[in-house]
């Protein structure tokens, strides 16, 4: 059976992608930094619909990565039929306050390792009678989103990229398509290091993975260039068309800028 390579497999719309694939039969190459979880979702997928499952606990963000993700790919599956690049995170804070490492961090996972792996194995994409690439990016790509800045700009990155891949590679074997979720369900906030009133306002419009995954998944075999999950996402994507952009990031900006307690703004304005 063909192979399917998924990276950011442990958890949320990676793991809800990895079980869509399964009920279709492919074997999987489950890729992710977080073990135990990984080994989990894992087990509980080839108990329940009996493929081949490989996996690789692998930081991306680490320089090296490529390599030990090839040949751990040579070695478990070289019949590689579909690609997802789901693998990413964002911080929210101020640009300036946040780490710089960790912010390069966000770069390297979310921009560097998707260009690393797609060129890796697109030529064995291509030798497929028919394939898929999977490129998952975000509706923060749509418009700029201030504190959670990098993270927004590394999916506007996705953005053009999947689109321009795509264009070039019309007329080969390979399919591409970019699913550009809003706040699902996933842990995205936990690891964002969100305060709690900017959480329960996510949960107020979270989508399952399990649904955000399944649109994915159709749109994928059905040719499609993009998908948007949910109403009020695809609203928020087409926004910035026939609203002033200042207004837009005033507004976002407001949502996401993380509010201070009474000492740290004391600290903020001592001399």
């Amino acid at each position: 059976m063909p192979y399917a390579l998924i990276t950011g497999a442990a958890q949320g719309i990676g793991r809800a992608i990895a079980e869509q694939l399964a009920q279709r039969h492919y074997d999987l190459l489950l890729v992710d930094q977080q073990e135990e979880k990984l080994y989990r979702t894992a087990e509980a997928l080839r108990k329940t619909y009996g493929v081949n499952i490989h996996v690789l606990t692998l930081d991306l963000a680490l320089p090296g990565f490529l390599r030990v993700l090839r040949v751990w790919q040579q070695q478990v599956g070289s019949n590689l039929e579909i690609l997802v690049n789901n693998a990413g995170f964002g911080l929210n804070g101020s640009f300036e306050e946040l780490p710089v490492q960790e912010q390069l961090d966000i770069v390297n996972v979310n921009i560097r390792a998707v260009l690393e792996i797609t060129h890796a194995f697109l030529p064995l994409l291509k030798k497929q009678p028919k394939a898929y690439l999977l490129n998952v990016c975000s509706t923060t790509a749509y418009q700029t989103v201030p504190y959670l800045t990098v993270y927004a700009a590394s999916k506007a990155f996705i953005l053009s990229f999947t689109r321009g891949l795509r264009h070039e590679l019309r007329g080969s074997s390979v399919q591409v398509t970019m699913l550009s979720p809003g706040s699902t369900d996933t842990g995205f906030v936990d690891r964002a290091r969100m305060g709690e009133s900017l959480k329960k306002t996510a949960t107020k419009v979270h989508m399952t993975p399990q649904a955000v995954a399944e649109l994915a998944v159709r749109a994928l075999f059905a040719g499609k260039a993009e998908v948007i999950p949910g109403f009020v996402n695809r609203v928020g994507a087409w926004l910035p068309k026939v609203v002033p952009m200042r207004w837009i990031e005033r507004v976002i900006g407001g949502i996401y800028q993380p509010k201070r307690t009474v000492s740290e703004k004391v600290r903020t304005f001592q001399p």
